[in-house]
């Protein structure tokens, strides 16, 4: 009986923890309306940086203007994401050359100094400006303004098991691991609890809280890669 009974009390406390977690369809919607109407304005507001970005890269690195990635999303789902490219043409080729260099732990790759970032890149990738274009795949649906950073398809066959529930949600274009310093998270364990922690209290509010941090941080060229 008091199996039965234990049995009893984790299924009820179970669901009131999935109901806890679980986004409302009606906040889902609105999340998607923000994420349409939040890209455009960005898009018009940032209109002058995108063009500046066009243009500066066109004259001072030879290749294409826009870089373009296969990236994991929701479910497992691969889409192609967009960005103003900040390094040089041939970039991913070159990988393998510094890889003795990569400075975090886990299934991710990132260079302190990276020697493959063009000097306008550095601007590009300080201001942020080289993940506007990224705002076309909000706008499509592929991604949110807010939630985890999309992974490549090779981080993703290394993830270990909890850290899958990462991709649950919609990537986005930013997240918790931004405004939490990411230049000074190397442990991607500490940065998958992050983003857990943000799919398990995640609120309207919160997606508010961290645009508006993002924002601040953007400003003051805190944390850029």
């Amino acid at each position: 009986m008091r199996t039965h009974h234990h049995i009893y009390i984790s299924w009820i406390l179970s669901f009131l923890i999935l109901r806890k977690i679980a986004p409302l369809p009606l906040r889902l919607a609105l999340k998607r309306l923000i994420d349409i109407i939040g890209s455009v304005l960005i898009f018009i507001v940032f209109s002058p940086l995108i063009l500046f970005a066009l243009i500066g890269i066109k004259l001072t690195s030879p290749g294409p203007i826009i870089f373009k990635q296969k990236r994991i999303g929701k479910d497992g789902e691969e889409f192609t994401i967009y960005k103003f490219r900040s390094m040089i043409h041939n970039a991913e080729k070159l990988q393998a050359a510094i890889a003795d260099q990569n400075i975090m732990s886990g299934p991710v790759f990132k260079v302190k100094d990276d020697p493959r970032i063009t000097p306008l890149g550095k601007l590009l990738r300080k201001t942020s400006i080289d993940e506007l274009p990224q705002l076309w795949n909000v706008f499509k649906g592929e991604m949110s303004l807010v939630g985890p950073r999309p992974p490549l398809r090779s981080e993703v066959e290394q993830y270990k098991g909890w850290q899958r529930r990462r991709l649950s949600v919609k990537p986005g274009l930013t997240c918790l691991w931004q405004i939490n310093g990411r230049n000074n998270i190397i442990n991607f364990d500490k940065w998958v609890k992050l983003d857990l922690q943000y799919i398990d209290n995640w609120s309207l509010s919160l997606d508010l809280l961290i645009l508006l941090k993002t924002v601040a941080i953007v400003l003051l060229g805190i944390g850029a890669e």
